[in-house]
């Protein structure tokens, strides 16, 4: 994934319009039970339920009971008209997030009444088992959980782009040139072997090197979009920007 110093400059710059977004949609729909509204929730959470599933982990609750209480607060969130309360946490959707995990933890949480795992409370199909691979794999860490929920919110975050961007590539016939140039992302310019991957791509070095410019320069801008649709406003997403590299730059 790309460093700080490869996207912070270009990619925090303003830009005059800002679109309609996923968490936009959701705070604006005078209708809580909208269609509309309820899949842009259900396309933020399927971004967000790692995080928030691994500081249901980190709170000391089982794999179980994570799972039980992670995809319980998803159900609720969608039944229970919560964006309404979403006023004081406009521009952040991962705050509100873990403010309403926090608080149904905390008060709303009968383990009497859950209903068994993998009943008909589904909110989106979650791979638990990778979920649970992937946290066990984690290392320990002396950051408190909320740290640790930003950290893998930027992460997530990242991973997200990561992804998107090779799709991109990939609908246009370059999962070839994605792969050999998604290195760029992460390496210094001039440490990238232009010569190596001019030969094996059948391009000259001058191309290769436009090529890695438009990579980073598409994934600024799709990690600028996935930043968008979960805040209101494009002085946000610059705000947002600087908090993502300040969470990744943390040890």
């Amino acid at each position: 994934m790309p460093t700080t110093s490869d996207i912070s400059e270009s990619a925090i710059q303003p830009r005059a319009e800002f679109p309609i977004t996923h968490w936009s949609v959701v705070l604006s729909a005078s209708d809580p039970g909208s269609s509309r509204a309820t899949e842009a929730l259900e396309k933020l959470c399927r971004t967000y339920w790692y995080p928030l599933y691994a500081y249901v982990r980190r709170r000391g609750k089982s794999p179980p009971d994570a799972q039980d209480l992670t995809q319980e607060f998803f159900a609720r969130l969608l039944a229970r008209h919560w964006l309404e309360r979403a006023d004081q946490a406009r521009g952040r959707f991962r705050t509100f997030l873990l403010t309403a995990l926090e608080h149904f933890l905390a008060n709303e949480w009968d383990k009497e009444r859950a209903l068994k795992r993998g009943g008909d409370r589904q909110f989106v199909p979650l791979d638990w088992t990778a979920a649970e691979n992937r946290y066990g794999f984690e290392p320990a860490d002396p950051l408190t959980p909320e740290q640790i929920f930003e950290r893998r919110w930027a992460l997530t975050l990242l991973d997200t782009v990561l992804e998107k961007l090779g799709a991109d590539y990939g609908g246009q016939g370059k999962a070839e040139l994605f792969a050999a140039l998604k290195l760029g992302l992460v390496a210094s310019q001039s440490s990238l072997p232009y010569a190596e991957l001019a030969c094996s791509l059948h391009l000259s070095e001058s191309g290769v090197r436009v090529a890695v410019h438009r990579l980073r320069q598409r994934y600024r801008e799709l990690l600028r979009c996935e930043i968008a649709n979960t805040v209101d406003s494009a002085e946000a997403v610059d705000a947002e920007m600087r908090h993502l590299f300040n969470v990744l730059a943390q040890r």
